[in-house]
C-alpha cells in the first residue's frame, strides 16, 4: 500500500508556485459553493507518519481556504471528561455540520495502530476496532458526509532524515519529542499495523488516500488536488462508489400475533398495594444510587410509549427517589436546525451521562424507526438502516459499562381515547393534548407495526426492551421502578 509513497516524489519551485495559485482559487470557490449549498458536511481525517507534514498541511489548508468555514479538532490522549464516556463520544461531538469542513487531526484509527504496534492489543482486538470503524464510517457516509481520509507517509529513511533535520535546527528542535523518537524506533511495527488497518478500513465510500510526505511541494499539491476533485464531484451530485447496501425490510406479518397484543393490559394494582410497593422500590432505588460503586456507572434510561401512556408519571416516580444532582431529564422533541445539520444520532451522543450520573430520555433515538418511519419524515432506507446503527450505538454504551434500561409503555386504543378526553376537560392538562396526538391516533395500526419491528430488531442482550402494561398507571409505575432497580443492581455487581 505504501510502495509508491516510499519513492522520492518532487515538484520544482516554479511549478509549485504556478499551480498553487490556481489550486487555491479553485478550492476557495468550492468551499463557498459548499457553504451555499449546505447539503452535506465534509470531514477530512489526517493521519500518518510523524514528520510527514500533517501539521504543515492543516496549517496550509487554513491559509488556502476561508478559516471561518473550517473546524479543526486535534485528538490527543483522552481527558477525564472523555474517559467517562464511550471512546467514540469525543469524535461524535466534534462532527462538522452541513456546509462546513471539519478537519480531524488524528482520529479513531490512531490508538488501535499504536496499541497494536506496541503489543498492547492483539490481532483479535484490532479486528474488533476495524469492525467498529467500518460501521461508524458507513453511518457517516450513509448520512451524507463526504469523508476523506489522508495518510501522510514517509519511508523509514525519509523519516529518520526529517527528524534529524528538525533536531539540528534551533528554530525547529522543539518540534521533535521523545515520543517521536520512540515511534521511529518502532517504525517497522507501526508500518505493518498501519497498512493492516488502512487496508481493512479503506472502502468505496470512505477510501484512504496515501500522500507521499517527503517533498512539501508535491505533498501540498497532491493533497489539495484530491480534496478539490472530491468536493467538485460531490457538489455536482456524482458521489463515487456509493454502492447500494439496503437493509432487509421487516418480515411481513402472516398473522395478527405480535408482542403488543400478547400483553395483558388488564393488570391492576390497588391503592393500598401501590403505596406499599412505591415506598419499597423508591427506597431501594435511593439506596442503590448512593452505593459507593454507583460512582463508576453511567446510566441511560429510555422511555417510549403510546401517546398518553403515562411516561411522564413513571419518570417522576423514578426521580422522586433520586438526588437531583445525579440525574438529568432529556426531553426529546423535533430536531432543531442545528441538529438537522448532523447525523441523527449526534444529538443523543452529546447528551450521554458521565460516571455516577443518570440520563433519562423522554423519547429517544427510536424516533427514527417510529414517528419518522410512520410519518414519512425520513426515507425508507434511512429508517431501515437505523436498526443496525442503534444496536451498534447501544453496544458501544454497554461495552463502556453503561447501564441501559429501555421501557415501552403500552395502552390500548380505548384507554388512550379516555385519557385524551380527560386531558381536554382538565384545564391544567390541556397542554398535554395537541392536534398531532389526534392525528397520530388515526395511524394506530401503522405505529403498532413499527413498534413490533423495533422491539424485534433492537431488543438485545445488552439493551433489552421492557414492555410495560400501562392501562393501570399504578401497575406501570411499579413495574418501571422494579425493573430499573434490577438493572442498576446488575450494573453495580459488574462495576
Amino acid at each position: 500500500m505504501f510502495e509508491s509513497a516510499d519513492l522520492e516524489h518532487k515538484v520544482d519551485k516554479a511549478a509549485f508556485k504556478r499551480e498553487e495559485a490556481k489550486l487555491r482559487a479553485a478550492l476557495l470557490d468550492a468551499q463557498y459553493d459548499l457553504s451555499r449549498d449546505a447539503r452535506f458536511p465534509v470531514l477530512i481525517v489526517i493521519g500518518g507518519v510523524e514528520g510527514a507534514g500533517k501539521g504543515e498541511t492543516v496549517n496550509l489548508l487554513h491559509e488556502w481556504m476561508d478559516p471561518r468555514h473550517l473546524i479543526t479538532t486535534a485528538f490527543g490522549p483522552a481527558g477525564p471528561e472523555e474517559l467517562e464516556r464511550p471512546p467514540m463520544w469525543r469524535f461524535w461531538r466534534a462532527l462538522p455540520p452541513r456546509g462546513k469542513i471539519g478537519i480531524f487531526f488524528g482520529a479513531w484509527h490512531s490508538a488501535p495502530i499504536v496499541d497494536f504496534a506496541f503489543g498492547r492489543i492483539g490481532a483479535g482486538r484490532l479486528e474488533r476496532h476495524v469492525a467498529a470503524i467500518r460501521r461508524f464510517e458507513k453511518m457517516l457516509t450513509d448520512e451524507g458526509t463526504l469523508l476523506l481520509k489522508f495518510w501522510f507517509h514517509l519511508s523509514k529513511k525519509q523519516q529518520k532524515r526529517r527528524l534529524a533535520r528538525l533536531s539540528d535546527d534551533k528554530r525547529t528542535r522543539w518540534r521533535v519529542t521523545e515520543l517521536d523518537r520512540r515511534l521511529l524506533g518502532r517504525y517497522d511495527e507501526l508500518r505493518a499495523a498501519s497498512e493492516r488497518l488502512l487496508r481493512a478500513t479503506s472502502t468505496s465510500q470512505a477510501p484512504w488516500f496515501v500522500v507521499p510526505g517527503a517533498d512539501p511541494a508535491f505533498r501540498s499539491l497532491a493533497f489539495g488536488r484530491t480534496l478539490l476533485a472530491a468536493l467538485r464531484e460531490r457538489l455536482a451530485d456524482r458521489p463515487a462508489g456509493r454502492a447500494p447496501d439496503r437493509t432487509p425490510p421487516p418480515t411481513p406479518r402472516i398473522d395478527s400475533v405480535n408482542v403488543l397484543r400478547a400483553l395483558d393490559l388488564g393488570q391492576k394494582l390497588s391503592d393500598e398495594a401501590y403505596e406499599r410497593e412505591l415506598d419499597r422500590w423508591q427506597g431501594r432505588l435511593a439506596l442503590l444510587s448512593r452505593h459507593k460503586r454507583f460512582r463508576r456507572l453511567p446510566v441511560v434510561a429510555v422511555f417510549e410509549g403510546n401517546d398518553a401512556a403515562g411516561k411522564g408519571g413513571a419518570i417522576r416516580r423514578l426521580t422522586q427517589a433520586l438526588d437531583a444532582r445525579v440525574y438529568r431529564g432529556v426531553p426529546i422533541a423535533a430536531p432543531t436546525e442545528e441538529e438537522r445539520a448532523q447525523p441523527y444520532l449526534w444529538r443523543f451522543w452529546r447528551q450521554l451521562p458521565g460516571r455516577g450520573r443518570i440520563a433519562i430520555f423522554d423519547r429517544s433515538w427510536y424516533g427514527r424507526v417510529l414517528v419518522e418511519r410512520v410519518e414519512g419524515f425520513c426515507a425508507e432506507d434511512d429508517w431501515l438502516r437505523a436498526y443496525d446503527e442503534i444496536n451498534d450505538f447501544e453496544a458501544q454504551l454497554a461495552e463502556h459499562g453503561t447501564v441501559i434500561v429501555k421501557f415501552w409503555l403500552a395502552i390500548d386504543k380505548a384507554e388512550q381515547l379516555r385519557r385524551f378526553r380527560a386531558r381536554e376537560k382538565t384545564a391544567f392538562k390541556r397542554f398535554k393534548i395537541t392536534p398531532e396526538d389526534w392525528r397520530n391516533r388515526k395511524r394506530w395500526e401503522a405505529y403498532e407495526r413499527a413498534v413490533c419491528d423495533m422491539v424485534e430488531r433492537t431488543s438485545t442482550d445488552v439493551a433489552p426492551w421492557t414492555l410495560v402494561e400501562a392501562c393501570d398507571k399504578r401497575f406501570a409505575r411499579i413495574k418501571v421502578l422494579r425493573t430499573f432497580c434490577a438493572a442498576l443492581e446488575a450494573g453495580l455487581e459488574r462495576a
